[in-house]
């Protein structure tokens, strides 16, 4: 009986997902720039603001225009490590798709179309 009980056990916990939360680096934009994002939960979905942003030539740009403004919102958990019926913001075009995320390690696939035809996609990689 007791293996029987470790066994049901097992096979009723579903396998952990990774965490998208932290700080995130995406791939440099139209600009040549990059950002860093901070991924959090709000609620129960994930969120992420601009937390550093960098020139073609990776200094730090203080006075980004940008920082503290939201980037991603809404994204709800669609299983293991994928997130998705979010939006994104795109700074660099400022435009805003309907977006999905999927972790892998510490790469973070972030994807979004605007009217399901112009699409982008860029993998993140976390800073911390």
């Amino acid at each position: 009986m007791k293996y029987l009980i470790t066994a049901l056990t097992l096979i009723a916990t579903p396998a952990l997902a990774q965490d998208a939360t932290g700080t995130w680096q995406t791939e440099r934009g139209d600009t040549g720039g990059l950002l860093h994002v901070d991924i959090a939960a709000c609620g129960d979905m994930l969120c992420g603001t601009i937390a550093r942003a960098f020139d073609k030539d990776n200094a730090q740009i203080a006075d980004y225009e940008h920082i503290g403004k939201q980037l991603i919102w809404d994204m709800s958990a669609k299983g293991d490590n994928a997130w998705g019926s979010g939006k994104i913001w795109a700074p660099d075009r400022d435009k805003t798709y309907s977006s999905k995320m999927e972790l892998n390690g510490d790469r973070l696939k972030v994807s979004g179309c605007v009217a399901a035809v112009i699409c982008r996609s860029q993998t993140w990689i976390k800073v911390q």
